[in-house]
């Protein structure tokens, strides 16, 4: 993957720059505002929910070691949560490749 990338010619991409700015700024709106007005009423506005809605937004914004990061760093302000730490790390690190694999080949045989 690492060569694949190093190898990826820019210039050949820099039509796609504007669309790809509007998709990552787009996603962090969205996940951000889903956090907060939806995910963390739901999980019933106490310091554990505040923990991992901010995993939940690492990992949306990036992937798991970004959301452990980011519960680290609201842990060391205001408290740890063990909750948060257990449920976290397994959902994003087991459970979601469970799932999204078999979502990710269903839109690929339904669009293709």
């Amino acid at each position: 993957m690492t060569m694949a990338l190093m190898s990826i010619d820019l210039f050949k991409l820099s039509s796609l720059f504007g669309p790809i700015v509007i998709i990552v700024v787009s996603q962090a709106i969205f996940i951000v505002l889903f956090s907060i007005f939806i995910a963390f009423k739901v999980l019933g506005k106490n310091l554990d929910a505040a923990i991992i809605i901010s995993g939940l937004i690492g990992h949306g914004l990036g992937a798991t070691p970004n959301a452990l990061a980011n519960m680290t760093s609201v842990s060391q302000i205001y408290g740890y949560s063990e909750k948060a730490f257990l449920v976290v790390p397994l959902v994003a690190a087991f459970l979601l490749d469970v799932f999204t694999m078999p979502c990710i080949i269903l839109f690929i045989n339904l669009l293709a």
